[in-house]
């Protein structure tokens, strides 16, 4: 028996969340006011954020070596090593000191922008 007024109907919800990606890729993004805040506020702390990362990494990387020398225990490390870890430890120390500047500094400037869009939203 040959049946031609069936209908047949297929729904997947998740090949519809896999069209609605595939459709946002290609959609031009809205111009939200609240993400071009939250843009800038996160612009004005990139900076600080990656140099006091760098800064630590090098701070520990130094305090390590002079660590390492101090624990080899002979006497013509030990002193040296100590000196290598104190600056290590002081160069770990501006770490901080230099995120707050940095990132007051681009707050600073990006000040104007941040409020005014911030008046905009409210």
């Amino acid at each position: 028996m040959d049946n031609k007024d069936t209908f047949e109907y297929n729904y997947s919800a998740e090949r519809a969340k896999e069209v609605e990606a595939i459709r946002r890729k290609y959609e031009e993004p809205a111009e939200d006011k609240f993400e071009q805040l939250k843009a800038l506020d996160r612009q004005a702390e990139r900076r600080g954020q990656i140099l006091s990362i760098a800064i630590g990494i090098i701070g520990t990387l130094i305090l390590g070596i002079g660590m390492s020398m101090v624990m080899v225990g002979q006497a013509p490390y030990f002193i040296p090593g100590i000196i290598i870890g104190i600056v290590g430890v002081l160069t770990l120390s501006t770490a901080y000191p230099v995120y707050k500047k940095v990132t007051k500094k681009d707050r600073d400037k990006v000040a104007g922008q941040v409020l005014a869009l911030a008046k905009q939203i409210q």
